[in-house]
């Protein structure tokens, strides 16, 4: 293996922002809350189809977020490293991580095309009406198909993260979702002289979308306009790096799988419901996807200051940091759980719930959602600090825990003829989340993390 090869000193660039909680949240929250007022549109779009394309299109875009867990693998690697080099003050390191880390999420993304033939096979899977199948078959291979921008672009966005750049992946996802919502305007409905695609227009867009984030990141850091320096290929992509960004992803990779696996597996089971059910639920996930942003923002900033802060040598500080961002994050999400519990009829109508049992039953969803907030906050920001340390194996059991006793164990208890309420399988999540925050909350009280090497 030959040795690492820097054609000249390189430094972290001068536009790095002094890191805090709140400076590394916001503009990740910012970008998370477009992204799902896109979907929201994209939604709004597909729903106007009719019930067969929300379910069609819905259960393609669970599964695709399976793969997005897989490629965790890379990701929380890059972050962790990233991270903890630009701590240390070594950026010709994180340059390194960085190089191999796209090479990692080239061949993920490879791997997807793979699956493109077996699409319909997936989606069957589900236990979903044979019309759903065919449809959300079509465009889960759609899906499939932007499989390496999707990775590539990814892999980018979390590296500069972990570099402390959280406004470079906030500016192009502005782009990028701009993007995404024109072409799902013009492709579904036909407009602009280009034929209806209908519902799978959603996922065309989709696609354009993926591989114009991806290009402007790579036309950025080809320029040298990023904050992360670049190496040269020759000697900085190494199979020893490889393994240690592995070695801290692939916990993270299984973790994120199982989560999707899992939501999938309780789709399943509330699909046997019928179509009302698993259509409320659809909507109540749309919903969700607007709480979920302060997590993401907080998790983000803890991730990135609890490894930087380990990296510099300040154990303590990086505890305070995760704490810190555990606390606004509770704050910021209760917050929102009370707001979408007094706004959840009114926000049933908005998001597409249509028919009188559809609206009842997304109303005591979204109820279920609101009282889980201050649960869900915690696990997302103390998970993302044991994730920067490097320490991912402790929130996969977490995960585990939380997902195959209390929700899918007990949803499918009952689920059952004795029990036969949609509502009370729903209420397994608060358990769920339950279980998986004190979990977490005891491990970073712990301080275990801090021993965890990377």
């Amino acid at each position: 293996m030959t040795e690492p090869i820097a054609p000249e000193p390189l430094t972290l660039g001068t536009r790095a922002p002094r890191l805090s909680v709140w400076t590394l949240a916001w503009p990740s929250m910012t970008l998370f809350a477009l992204q799902s007022l896109v979907g929201v549109v994209d939604f709004l779009f597909v729903s106007s189809l009719g019930t067969q394309a929300i379910a069609g299109v819905g259960v393609a875009v669970q599964i695709q977020f399976l793969t997005f867990g897989l490629l965790e693998a890379v990701t929380t690697g890059t972050v962790a490293l990233i991270a903890r080099e630009i701590g240390s003050g070594r950026p010709f390191e994180a340059a390194r991580v960085m190089r191999t880390a796209l090479v990692l999420a080239t061949l993920f993304g490879a791997l997807l095309l793979l699956a493109i033939p077996a699409s319909e096979t997936i989606v069957s899977w589900m236990g979903v009406a044979p019309e759903v199948v065919s449809l959300a078959g079509r465009c889960l291979r759609i899906l499939l198909g932007f499989g390496i921008p999707v990775s590539v672009g990814a892999t980018l966005a979390m590296g500069l993260r972990g570099a402390g750049d959280v406004r470079t992946p906030l500016a192009i996802g502005v782009v990028t979702n701009l993007v995404n919502v024109v072409a799902c305007w013009v492709l579904i409905f036909g407009r602009l002289g280009v034929p209806a695609l209908g519902a799978e227009g959603s996922v065309w867009a989709s696609g354009i979308a993926f591989v114009t984030g991806a290009l402007l990141f790579l036309w950025l850091w080809q320029r040298g306009d990023l904050v992360l320096p670049m190496a040269p290929w020759r000697g900085n992509v190494t199979i020893a790096l490889a393994r240690r960004l592995l070695r801290v992803g692939i916990p993270t990779a299984f973790e994120r799988g199982a989560f999707q696996l899992g939501l999938l597996l309780f789709l399943r089971i509330i699909a046997a419901f019928g179509t009302e059910p698993i259509s409320a639920y659809l909507i109540g996930c749309r919903i969700l996807a607007f709480c979920f942003v302060p997590g993401f923002g907080f998790a983000n900033a803890a991730a990135t200051l609890v490894g930087q802060n380990l990296g510099a040598g300040r154990p303590d500080e990086a505890a305070r940091s995760g704490w810190r961002a555990t606390a606004g994050a509770v704050g910021v999400m209760s917050s929102v759980g009370l707001a979408i519990i007094l706004l959840a009829r009114p926000l049933a109508g908005s998001f597409g719930a249509v028919g009188e049992e559809t609206v009842r039953l997304t109303v005591f969803f979204i109820y279920i959602l609101g009282a889980a907030q201050p649960l869900m906050a915690i696990e997302f920001t103390l998970g993302g600090a044991l994730r920067g340390a490097g320490d991912t194996r402790f929130p996969l059991f977490a995960l585990l825990a939380g997902l195959l006793v209390f929700r899918l164990g007990a949803a499918e208890f009952l689920a059952r003829p004795l029990f036969g309420s949609v509502v009370a399988v729903w209420s397994c999540l608060l358990a769920d989340y339950a279980v998986k925050a004190a979990l977490l909350a005891w491990r970073f009280r712990s301080g275990r993390w801090q021993a965890v090497g990377v």
